[in-house]
């Protein structure tokens, strides 16, 4: 089955990298907020952000009236990006099985943020949330495109066959 995200850039997204989650109401106008925490599927196929409802509501509401979202995954030492989009996104309630999500995507950020230079309790504050606060958005991506910074930036990325 064709998937839109190499290998490659679902490591990037597993390994647990600064996510960003955008949609829009049906008067065009934005809505963004940053997750604090990601999944993706071994294949790719679905992904899951995690959001805190308190600080996400305008976000929330416009995933739930249009389906659409938009999320980048960027790694803050090397800059180097993905933004996927899909217009069937869910909201679900968060579960105790997306504890060790939550937990690796906490650790990873730290290490990431470590790099450019702010502490683990820096990061821990950024992403703190009640789970009684967060909830779940999956989807499947249809659209993905290379935002890394240079020359290929906003680039659609092709779909590539898995063995």
């Amino acid at each position: 089955m064709p998937t839109l995200l190499s290998a490659e850039y679902i490591a990037l997204v597993d390994r647990g990298v600064s996510t960003i989650v955008a949609s829009r109401d049906a008067q065009l106008r934005p809505s963004v907020m940053r997750a604090v925490g990601a999944r993706i599927s071994t294949n790719g196929q679905r992904i899951t952000v995690f959001l805190r409802r308190s600080q996400s509501r305008q976000l929330l509401a416009d995933i739930a009236t249009t389906g659409h979202i938009a999320v980048v995954f960027s790694d803050p030492p090397s800059h180097r990006t993905v933004q996927v989009k899909a217009t069937a996104a869910v909201q679900r309630a968060v579960q105790p099985a997306d504890e060790p999500a939550l937990q690796s995507y906490l650790s990873a950020m730290q290490h990431a943020v470590a790099q450019v230079g702010y502490g683990p309790q820096y990061t821990a504050a950024m992403l703190n949330a009640p789970r009684d606060d967060l909830v779940a958005v999956e989807f499947s991506p249809e659209a993905a495109f290379d935002q890394t910074p240079g020359p290929h930036a906003g680039e659609p990325l092709r779909k590539e066959r898995q063995p």
